[in-house]
């Protein structure tokens, strides 16, 4: 869902997604400070504030894509929702874009937690990390 280098949750700088307690996955540190639909889906959540996404994709998974770490406090402040709550949505399709450099500014971290929140609906949940990434790219294979 977004361009940039992915690392491994674990690396996370906030113990609810490093530990794994909001599902498992990866996270992404932004380059361009847009998020797209990885798959097609409904928006099943999108945050007032715009820091957070929880989509239910046609083929099965519930996701989470959280842009950053503690954003909710910025009360929507470099966030500009392209979608909203309700919204099917097909793959690629742009949901947010945010200000990469006025969260920074304002002392938050950027790196994104991509999840599947609903691990144990499958055997495996594979992410690809670490490295770069390009949107449109699988980041997580599941079985």
């Amino acid at each position: 869902p977004l361009k940039g280098k992915k690392i491994n949750l674990s690396d996370v700088k906030d113990e609810v997604f490093s530990t794994g307690l909001m599902g498992q996955g990866l996270a992404i540190v932004p380059e361009v400070g847009e998020l797209y639909a990885p798959a097609d889906g409904e928006i099943s959540t999108f945050f007032p504030t715009g820091h957070a996404i929880g989509m239910k994709l046609d083929s099965g998974p519930e996701i989470l894509m959280h842009v950053g770490m503690d954003t909710v406090e910025l009360n929507g402040k470099h966030f500009e929702p392209q979608k909203q709550q309700g919204d099917h949505v097909k793959k690629g399709d742009l949901l947010l874009k945010f200000d990469i450099d006025g969260i920074k500014k304002d002392g938050y971290i950027v790196d994104t937690p991509i999840l599947i929140v609903d691990p144990g609906e499958y055997e495996t949940v594979t992410p690809f990390g670490p490295g770069d990434v390009e949107t449109g790219e699988t980041v997580i294979e599941l079985s």
